[in-house]
């Protein structure tokens, strides 16, 4: 679906909210207490500034009874054939978090990939798939990170560990690129990327690949990956968990001046390797 067509669907789902919404006698504080939103919220969901989570949206058929009708759009709006079905609710949620927390243990975080990263990582993972598939869900990635060039971006503050460095996903020339793009945006203060040692020891170990996010009127949410499955979370004992365990890392991280050396010299050490193959 077009941009432009899903900005488009989201407008009828705000017009639709309100016109039930007043149907039933509400007010958009008393609707967001039923569904546990602030009013507020409510109001950004009738004039689709934001997009409401899955559950949300189910909550409001609930206490409206409007047998399923903003679940069913909910579905069709996050139903992105690019991306997992379990991943497409969370780029959603990408795009209206005010701040974004990310823990990668292995790979590089799909925002900050470069494309030749980001082709690698796809083919590696799909070997039998078609060019065009493989650029199709390239651009969809890259896509994704314009969030961070946006006015209002989110801040983004990034654990890696140092596998991460050191990993030669694509080769080392792509490698090189990728980390000297990390490096340069970590100069620019554009985002925030500490890395956890190998030194540190059992502290990555703790936890799989981690999201955290936070907006404006509704509760924060964290999502966790494997290689075939995402869970996203808002359980409030579970989120705050993860936070913990988020918090955990970043204090076992090296400081940011001494992760951007490591990330520079990461990047020396996969660009000399080119220079002798």
């Amino acid at each position: 679906m077009a941009n432009g067509s899903r900005q488009a669907v989201w407008e009828f789902f705000g017009a639709e909210l309100k016109r039930r919404r007043e149907d039933a006698g509400l007010t958009q504080v008393e609707l967001g207490a039923r569904v546990f939103v602030s009013g507020a919220y409510i109001g950004q969901f009738e004039q689709a500034i934001r997009k409401p989570q899955l559950d949300i949206a189910k909550r409001i058929d609930e206490v409206l009874q409007t047998d399923g009708i903003f679940e069913r759009l909910c579905r069709k709006l996050i139903d992105d054939r690019r991306y997992a079905e379990y991943f497409a609710e969370v780029v959603e949620l990408e795009r209206v978090a005010t701040k974004i927390c990310e823990f990668a243990p292995t790979a590089v975080p799909g925002l900050l990939q470069t494309r030749a990263y980001a082709e690698a990582v796809t083919v590696a993972a799909n070997p039998f798939v078609t060019d065009e598939y493989v650029e199709e869900i390239v651009t969809a990635r890259l896509e994704r990170a314009r969030i961070l060039k946006d006015a209002t971006r989110p801040e983004y503050w990034v654990v890696l560990h140092e596998n991460v460095l050191r990993i030669p996903v694509g080769g080392p020339e792509a490698m090189a690129e990728q980390l000297e793009q990390i490096a340069g945006l970590m100069r620019e203060r554009a985002v925030w990327v500490t890395v956890v040692p190998y030194a540190t020891g059992a502290h990555a170990a703790m936890i799989g690949s981690l999201k955290l996010m936070d907006f404006d009127d509704a509760p924060p949410v964290a999502y966790t990956e494997t290689s075939f499955s995402g869970t996203l979370m808002d359980d409030p004992a579970v989120v705050k968990r993860a936070a913990r365990a988020y918090d955990l890392l970043r204090v076992a991280a090296l400081s940011p001046e001494a992760s951007l050396a490591l990330v520079e010299s990461a990047a020396e050490d996969h660009r000399r390797c080119t220079s002798t193959t």
